[in-house]
């Protein structure tokens, strides 16, 4: 019993799947973009439901000297840098992918913050993010529509370039956690994002955490800082804050016992604890899914595995709102 109790110790350790995940795109993608498999819950899963209208002219991005075209930044093996004196001088793929590789940009952006449906890679050691990326050469943890390919693709030098230029990144507040029992009407688009119905109306939030872009348009264009909105059913904060700070009597454990008080991550006794504050929420309790199905394996995410059995889908949701409400400037 006492093992099972320190092994909960670890509970929130590697719910963040942080590894390199690009997403799919409206251009026809290379091999490693394969379509992403349907799975429940949806909200947490998002498959492609509708379509945008597509985009036409040259665009232009405020406070960006730069002009590309739809074509341009949906590309894949190229994507757009908006603000390149925003960030470090960047790795060339990072900025280019080839054959099956993806660029890292094209999903995580140029400022590493990536989308709802792929990773905010921000904030976090080398070292975690490069077991994550062995862990996805290996095939120990499973992400056959990107991540597999893409890192088996890699050579040695690209991930130890990639990962010890997104190690430099800082994180931002680019989450907002709205509780509501309504939220505006929205659908999965290109991408695999969520955006609000232009036609309008709204929709009971439910048991979903419903994550959509500030500025549609500025998501699509792939803007480095780009802001979403999640709406999450009523006292899912409460709840959250509960589980998170306290273990709720036993259910769990305090994610500050690994992640530090600010769930900014932390290295103790020779494990990697990534940052959870401010991630984004869907992506969260992705991970805590696969944990469950065992879709996630390597580095220590064996000890998960007992822990995210423990939990109910009420409590992955609100783990997840909770966290992504935090705000990950602070400092550690």
């Amino acid at each position: 019993m006492r093992k099972v109790v320190a092994l909960i110790g670890v509970w929130v350790l590697c719910i963040l799947s942080v590894g390199i995940e690009p997403r799919q795109q409206t251009a026809a993608p290379p091999a490693a973009a394969a379509a992403a498999p349907a799975r429940e819950p949806s909200w947490a899963f998002p498959v492609q439901q509708g379509t945008l209208p597509a985009e036409t002219g040259s665009k232009a991005l405020p406070g960006s000297a730069r002009t590309y075209t739809p074509e341009e930044i949906d590309n894949l093996l190229a994507p757009p840098d908006w603000l390149p004196t925003d960030h470090p001088p960047a790795p060339a793929i990072v900025q280019k992918g080839h054959a099956g590789a993806l660029a890292c940009g094209s999903c995580h952006l140029m400022s590493g913050i990536g989308h709802p449906e792929s990773a905010d890679v921000t904030g976090f050691s080398a070292e975690y993010l490069m077991q994550q990326m062995a862990d996805f050469k290996s095939g120990a943890r499973k992400d056959v529509a990107r991540m597999n390919g893409i890192a088996k693709e890699l050579s040695d030098d690209e991930t130890r370039e990639a990962v010890a230029w997104f190690a430099l990144l800082k994180p931002r507040r680019n989450n907002k956690v709205v509780e509501a029992d309504t939220a505006p009407k929205t659908f999965t688009a290109q991408g695999r994002m969520r955006f609000v119905d232009p036609a309008g109306g709204t929709e009971p939030t439910g048991s979903r955490i419903l994550s959509v872009p500030v500025d549609a348009q500025r998501a699509r264009m792939r803007d480095p800082n780009t802001e979403f909105v999640s709406y999450v059913p009523v006292g899912a904060l409460a709840r959250g804050k509960t589980l998170v700070e306290t273990g709720d009597g036993g259910r769990t454990i305090a994610c500050g016992t690994c992640h530090g008080a600010t769930m900014m991550g932390q290295g103790t006794a020779g494990i990697l604890a990534p940052r959870l504050a401010g991630q984004h929420p869907i992506y969260l309790a992705r991970q805590m899914y696969l944990f469950k199905d065992g879709s996630r394996n390597g580095g220590t995410a064996a000890l998960m595995v007992p822990v995210v059995l423990n939990v109910s889908d009420a409590d992955i949701l609100a783990i997840s709102a909770y966290l992504a409400s935090m705000d990950p400037t602070q400092a550690r």
